[in-house]
């Protein structure tokens, strides 16, 4: 059963039962500093030679693909700004994953996907402030839903809350055809926003953010 309490759903691993979390959630790292930022991304691949091939990404090989991302993510991104990675964040195992996120600026927050296999590695573990497979994030009296895979009617979105996924890549093809897309959802992965992860102000813009 449901708590009558507003709180936030989330789905477990298997996602196979539901646990509430309190509704006043705040981030691990908000100290009160407004310059704090959101940041969101997904589909990075780091290490993932075939992924270049699969989306045309503009890269010459894996090694000039991770450089080029981590120059493109810490140009953006401060050392105490929130980023979201919505999935199928790297191949490789999970000493080399760990060596990349000490690489990039942020503290780091992780929604799985479905290539996240070393994630199950408990020192790899240690570099995010959660993993989850979703999440309802509440900021400034907005309602974010996190899900690797887009959703087509998720959690309050009626009342204005916008949905951000991944999984879809450049959405061309037959591989991951999204046939439709729903009002207040966005998809941030790297292959539709530069390569580099998107802030939460660029994302309302882009999407003509209503309530």
């Amino acid at each position: 059963m449901f708590s009558k309490r507003k709180d936030v759903i989330v789905m477990d691993k298997h996602l196979t039962r539901l646990e509430t979390l309190p509704e006043d959630i705040r981030l691990k790292n908000n100290k009160g500093d407004k310059n704090m930022r959101l940041f969101f991304t997904a589909d990075n691949h780091f290490y993932h030679f075939n992924m270049i091939r699969f989306e045309s990404r503009p890269f010459k090989n894996v090694d000039d693909m991770t450089t080029q991302m981590i120059d493109k993510w810490n140009k953006k991104v401060s050392k105490d700004d929130s980023v979201y990675i919505l999935g199928d964040f790297a191949f490789g195992n999970a000493n080399d994953i760990s060596k990349l996120l000490d690489k990039l600026n942020g503290n780091k927050f992780m929604i799985r996907g479905n290539h996240d296999h070393a994630l199950k590695d408990k020192e790899l573990q240690k570099k995010f402030g959660w993993i989850k497979d979703y999440y309802m994030l509440k900021h400034n009296g907005l309602k974010i839903v996190l899900f690797h895979y887009p959703i087509s009617v998720w959690d309050c979105k009626h009342h204005g809350s916008i949905h951000l996924y991944g999984h879809v890549h450049s959405n061309k093809g037959d591989h991951h055809p999204l046939d439709k897309t729903q009002n207040n959802s966005y998809n941030v992965g790297v292959d539709v926003n530069c390569f580099e992860p998107v802030s939460l102000e660029e994302i309302l813009e882009k999407i003509d953010y209503q309530r």
